[in-house]
């Protein structure tokens, strides 16, 4: 859910030199802020969730001679910066191990939904994808490889939890995890300034906020849904401030139904925001809404640092400029306790054609030596390495250290947290939702929505 294009594939290579955990737990333990290391760099190092060790029943190993040969990597970090910090992790890579590395890049929308079919086909040997459910799915699938021999050799450089959101639902691990990111709501610092803006706490303020900048002649938020999931965002940001975390992870599990009540409430306060959105959504990409803020005719934009920091950076826009603060309290028994902060990492097919060389490279990337010089590149994410030291982190990024710090509890994203074909069918009723915000429409959303979820679940 980061770095999209939607001009389609843009398929090519270049070489670039016990007991198992819940799904419930596993997002959990993402939450313990108390103890996030802020000052290193180190988001997920001290959280207090644990998973015992398991036996490796993992295939191949890396101990044996893999300088010299070659591995595929297949790649949906489409976006130019993206695509600039991989390329830039993978050299390192090969540079440390002496393995070559073939990357394989598609848009990101497209590796996505093919995902299933290209892990079923032929695959490359190792992949980018994301950690939690999202993960275990295909894990479970039998369409990837675990990993507990390379996790017996970097399992120092991670905390607890972000072992637990590598770990699949049979305990093994099959994830090596490189970053993380918060969505909260951007906004231009000078626009803020010029125009005696402050920052809204509170859902009241919020609204207030975007009524006065559209009177004063801006779009209040930058808005695109055309990709299908950026929209998820909102949906998951409203139900965290409205309903707390645990409605949220019971929704995606579908132990709540989506006829229920909540679900209403999130809705109806989306419809209040409506007007304030930038119209004409579905038929816009994320990057040109990004372009509005960036161009200072839009005041704000919900979205992932992974995105709008990402393309001010590759759009050559004031970096400094940009600012951002967490969504703001709807419901006080809540507060601003939850946020999505999604986190992405790296797999092994199952169809792996050079493990040993592939568990290589995946053991050069767990090190906090291969974190920091991928985020001497990467200015908006932020390594999930102990100990980490970045001394290239942006003001951006040290805030999204801090933020996601002080959450009790952090979701990994509607697309990650759910089944995959719940997912894709929200995205379909967000959009029918986008077009039509009214009462009616809501109430038909949701049957919609629990009639599909209980074909989905069953």
């Amino acid at each position: 859910m980061s770095d999209v294009e939607s001009s389609g594939s843009s398929s090519g290579s270049t070489t670039q030199g016990g007991t198992s955990p819940t799904r419930r737990s596993l997002l959990k333990g993402v939450g313990g802020a108390a103890g996030l290391a802020v000052a290193s760099g180190g988001l997920l190092s001290a959280c207090s969730s644990s998973s015992k060790k398991k036996d490796n029943s993992s295939k191949g190993g890396s101990s044996g001679s893999v300088a010299g040969s070659t591995v595929t990597f297949g790649s949906n970090y489409s976006d130019p910066a993206a695509k600039t910090a991989f390329a830039a992790l993978t050299a390192g890579a090969t540079a440390s191990t002496k393995v070559k590395i073939n990357i394989n890049t598609v848009d990101h929308n497209t590796f996505q939904q093919n995902i299933t079919s290209y892990l079923q086909g032929t695959p490359d040997d190792l992949f980018t994808w994301f950690a939690g459910y999202r993960m275990q799915y295909f894990a479970a699938q039998g369409l990837a490889e675990p990993i507990d021999d390379v996790w017996e050799k970097i399992g120092s450089s991670f905390g607890p939890a972000a072992k637990q959101l590598s770990t699949g639902l049979d305990g093994h691990q099959y994830l090596v995890p490189i970053y993380n990111y918060p969505w909260v709501v951007f906004y231009n610092k000078s626009v803020f300034q010029s125009k005696g803006y402050t920052v809204p706490t509170t859902w009241d303020d919020y609204i207030a906020l975007c009524k006065k900048m559209k009177g004063d002649g801006l779009i209040p938020l930058a808005f695109a849904d055309k990709d299908g999931w950026p929209a998820l965002g909102t949906f998951d940001i409203l139900n965290l401030r409205i309903n707390g975390y645990d409605y949220h992870v019971k929704l995606m599990k579908h132990e709540i139904p989506w006829t229920d009540q909540g679900v209403n409430t999130v809705f109806q306060h989306w419809a209040e925001l409506m007007p304030y959105l930038q119209s004409g959504a579905n038929g816009r990409i994320w990057q040109d809404a990004a372009k509005t803020l960036e161009q200072k005719k839009a005041g704000m934009m919900f979205q992932g640092t992974n995105q709008v920091a990402a393309q001010y950076v590759t759009d050559k826009a004031n970096l400094d400029d940009l600012d951002f603060f967490v969504f703001p309290a709807i419901n006080p028994k809540w507060g601003q306790d939850y946020m999505d902060a999604p986190t992405d990492g790296f797999m092994l097919s199952k169809k792996a054609k050079n493990v040993d060389a592939a568990k290589a490279v995946l053991e050069y990337i767990g090190t906090g030596a291969a974190e920091a010089a991928y985020l001497k590149t990467d200015q908006w994410d932020v390594g999930l390495a102990q100990g980490l030291q970045v001394p290239t982190y942006n003001a951006i990024q040290k805030k999204s250290v801090t933020e996601i710090g002080k959450c009790k509890a952090v979701a990994q994203f509607m697309d990650r947290d759910a089944d995959p074909a719940m997912a894709t069918a929200m995205i379909s009723i967000i959009q029918k939702f986008i077009d039509d915000p009214s009462a009616s429409n809501i109430a038909s959303l949701q049957k919609s929505a629990e009639s599909q979820a209980k074909a989905i679940y069953s």
